[in-house]
């Protein structure tokens, strides 16, 4: 194999290995996303049942007003029946006592239903509060080991880029920029094996002049369909 091609064939490795880091890298910030997003359904959750234990409570009070009122109009009522001296006004004033009562009774189970109903929900809300801070310990871990693997892929990188840097000052200007533009072009692999008659870059057939010229090993041969530089596999 030719220096020259053996020598392109190292900074290719490096730069395979720079753009899986690169794409690493870039990977990170959506990847701190996504493990914050597990928080959302969770944070959800607990507000979701904040917000439901509160209006019980707001119900429960509600209904206990509506009780005392309630009360209060039968005490009123019975003070008028005491009052009164006609029968027709005592018997009336006592029925509106009855329905009254009725009303409380009523009233009394529903609390009692929301009584029971907040011992359930503020269950739901410390169940939701520890499951928040369950998934909270497994996010702040993954941030924290995605933050490292930045730190060292950022390190890497630079160490990578340094050592390229170096590898291609000994290789002919002309080539390096061949290279580099076949970079671009046509991605991680500019330089490819010639296996038989096939180019493994575009596997397609390249010329039997080409065939010779690779196998000569005496001056860097490019494929005639893709532009890539050839070695002998």
């Amino acid at each position: 194999m030719l220096p020259e091609v053996e020598s392109l064939l190292i900074v290719q490795d490096r730069d395979q290995k720079i753009q899986a880091l690169r794409q690493e890298l870039a990977r990170i910030p959506r990847d701190k996303a996504q493990a914050e997003d597990k928080l959302s359904s969770d944070k959800k959750a607990v507000a979701d049942a904040k917000l439901a234990y509160q209006e019980n409570e707001v119900a429960t009070k509600n209904v206990e007003l509506d009780i005392a009122t309630r009360r209060d109009t039968i005490e009123k009522l019975r003070v008028q029946q005491f009052e009164t001296k006609k029968n027709e006004e005592f018997t009336a004033l006592g029925n509106d006592v009855i329905r009254y009562e009725e009303m409380v009774d009523t009233l009394e189970t529903t609390e009692l239903e929301l009584m029971e109903m907040a011992d359930e929900l503020r269950a739901t809300h410390a169940k939701s509060i520890e499951a928040l801070a369950e998934t909270q310990v497994l996010v702040d871990k993954d941030i924290v080991d995605l933050e490292a693997k930045g730190t060292e892929s950022t390190a890497r990188l630079d160490e990578l880029l340094a050592e390229r840097a170096e590898l291609v000052q000994k290789v002919d200007d002309g080539l390096v920029a061949l290279y580099d533009r076949l970079l671009v072009s046509k991605g991680n692999d500019p330089v490819a094996p010639l296996k038989g008659s096939q180019c493994k870059g575009c596997h397609m057939k390249v010329t039997q002049t080409t065939m010779v010229n690779v196998q000569s090993e005496k001056a860097v041969a490019q494929c005639e369909n893709c532009g890539r530089i050839l070695y002998s596999a």
